[in-house]
C-alpha cells in the first residue's frame, strides 16, 4: 500500500475504516495462522496487529499451526515424519515433537504479545494470553487401511469456558493443535480442524486463515475474492488448488455451512494482510460467506407467480411500481429471488446501463414475515457482486420510502441529473423518488 502523503488522505482513511470499527466491536474472529508464519519471523508483527484489534473491542481466539516446528523437532531426534492424504500421522515420537514444539510456540506468542515498548503499536497494549484445555479431542483412526494413533479430530470445543474469557477487556484466548481426551489421552490435532471448530462453537463472526499459500486463482490464473460456500465447493471438487489451499477451503466450507458468516484465507506474505483483509472494501485474500443457494439465486420463469405475489401488496399502497405479469415474465432474468421449500420470500431486480457503468437495483421486496433476518442484506450483497460481475461500478436505486434503509448501507443521496441519460428520460416525476447511489 503506497504511504499516505497528506493530512487530508489519513483523514480519509481514518474515516473509511470507521463502518468497520463500528460494525466489528463486541463480535468474535477465530484467526489461525500456521507455523510456517513463525518460522519467517512474521509473529511480532502478527501481533501487533491482532493487539490493535483487540483494542477495539474484537474478540479473538487465536489458533497456532506447528508443522514446521514438529518436522523440526523430529529432525533433531532422527526420527522420519509420515503423512497420509497430507495429514501427519503421529506416532509417540511424533506426539513428543508435537508437545515439544506446542510449547515452544505457546511461549513465543506470549513473548510477542507482551511487547509494550513506547512509540510502537503496542505500547499501551497489555494483552494477556489463556490457554488451557479447552480443546476435546478423539483418535481419527484408521483410514484407508493407515493407523493414525494418536493423530486426532476435534471433538469439542469448551465455548462455554472460552466466552467469560473473551468477554474480560484485553484477553485474547490461545488454542494449540493438541486437544484432550477424558481419558487423559493427548492427540496431535490440525491446525485448521481446530480453528473451524473453534468457529463453529463460539459462533464467531469470522474465520481467518492467516496462511503459508499465495493468494488463491481460479483455473485461467485470475485472483478469487470471494465465494459462496456453494461456489466454493465447486472450485474444490474442480482439483486445481494446491493441497494447503484446498484443506484450508474445505475447513472454511465447513465452518461457512455451519453457520459463520464469513471466513477469509489470506497470504502471510503481504505485511498487515490481516488489517487490510478485515478494513478494506475489496480485502486482500479470498472470503467464503455462507450463502445457501438453494434459497438465493437468479430468478427463473417458473418464479413470476411467486414475484407478483410477494409485490402486490407494494404495489397497492404505492411503495413499488406497478409491473404486469408481462413485463415480470419479459425481465425474468434481470430479477434474482430468495426461496424456502418453494415459497419466495424476498426478490429485486438489476438492470444495467453499461455504458454508464451503472445499474439500477428495482423491486427489493422481503416478505413481512422475514424482515428481521437481514434477507434484504443479503439480496443487496448479491446484486452488488452481480454488478460487478457485470463491470458495473455504481449501483442506484429509486425509493419513496426506505431511503433510510439504503442510506444505512452505503448509499448516498443524487439527483435526477446523475443517473444514466437513458434512465433520465424514464424518471417518474409524479412519483418523486429519491435518488441514492452506491459506488461498488
Amino acid at each position: 500500500m503506497r504511504q499516505m502523503e497528506t493530512p487530508t488522505q489519513f483523514v480519509q482513511w481514518l474515516r473509511s475504516v470507521a463502518p468497520y470499527i463500528h460494525a466489528f466491536g463486541g463480535k468474535t474472529f477465530v484467526v489461525a495462522f500456521p507455523g510456517e508464519l513463525v518460522a519467517a519471523g512474521a509473529l511480532p508483527v502478527l501481533a501487533q496487529d491482532l493487539s490493535l484489534l483487540v483494542g477495539l473491542g474484537i474478540r479473538i481466539v487465536l489458533v497456532h499451526g506447528s508443522r514446521p516446528q514438529v518436522a523440526e523437532q523430529l529432525e533433531l531426534r532422527n526420527v522420519e515424519g509420515r503423512f497420509h492424504n497430507g495429514v501427519r500421522v503421529t506416532d509417540t515420537a511424533a506426539l513428543e515433537c508435537a508437545k515439544e514444539a506446542a510449547g515452544e510456540l505457546r511461549l513465543d506468542i506470549e513473548a510477542a504479545f507482551s511487547q509494550g515498548l513506547p512509540n510502537t503499536p503496542m505500547s499501551n497494549a497489555q494483552i494477556s494470553i489463556v490457554s488451557g484445555n479447552f480443546v476435546v479431542a478423539r483418535p481419527l483412526g484408521v483410514i484407508d487401511g493407515v493407523d493414525f494413533e494418536l493423530t486426532g479430530v476435534t471433538r469439542k470445543i469448551a465455548a462455554e469456558k472460552i466466552h467469560p474469557i473473551l468477554q474480560t477487556e484485553d484477553n485474547l484466548v490461545l488454542l494449540s493443535p493438541l486437544g484432550f481426551s477424558p481419558t487423559g489421552e493427548i492427540f496431535n490435532l490440525t491446525l485448521e480442524d481446530v480453528a473451524a471448530s473453534a468457529a463453529i462453537a463460539l459462533h464467531a463472526d469470522k474465520l481467518i486463515f492467516i496462511t503459508e499459500t499465495p493468494m488463491i486463482v481460479d483455473a485461467a490464473g485470475t485472483e478469487i475474492r470471494e465465494l459462496s460456500s456453494h461456489m466454493a465447493e465447486a472450485v474444490l471438487q474442480a482439483g486445481f488448488l494446491s493441497d494447503s489451499a484446498a484443506f484450508y477451503m474445505q475447513h472454511a466450507i465447513k465452518a461457512c455451512n455451519a453457520g459463520v458468516d464469513r471466513a477469509h484465507i489470506i497470504p502471510f506474505e503481504m505485511d498487515g494482510s490481516a488489517l487490510l483483509e478485515v478494513f478494506t472494501h475489496d480485502g486482500v485474500g479470498t472470503m467464503i460467506s455462507h450463502e445457501n443457494l438453494e434459497s438465493l439465486r437468479q430468478a427463473t420463469i417458473e418464479d413470476v407467480g411467486g414475484i407478483i405475489k410477494l409485490i402486490e401488496p407494494l404495489e397497492a399502497d404505492g411503495t413499488l411500481v406497478y409491473r404486469g405479469r408481462e413485463l415480470i415474465e419479459r425481465e425474468i432474468d434481470q430479477f434474482s429471488v430468495i426461496d424456502h421449500d418453494g415459497v419466495i420470500f424476498g426478490c429485486a431486480a438489476l438492470y444495467p446501463f453499461p455504458e454508464s457503468k451503472m445499474g439500477e437495483m428495482a423491486c427489493l421486496t422481503v416478505s413481512q414475515d422475514a424482515q428481521t433476518q437481514g434477507d434484504g442484506e443479503r439480496i443487496l450483497k448479491h446484486m452488488e457482486n452481480r454488478a460487478r460481475a457485470a463491470g458495473l461500478t455504481k449501483l442506484f436505486v429509486l425509493t419513496t420510502r426506505t431511503s433510510h434503509w439504503f442510506k444505512k448501507r452505503g448509499f448516498v443521496p443524487a439527483t435526477v441529473d446523475d443517473l444514466p441519460k437513458d434512465r433520465q428520460h424514464m424518471y417518474n416525476w409524479q412519483r418523486r423518488s429519491q435518488v441514492l447511489i452506491k459506488t461498488l
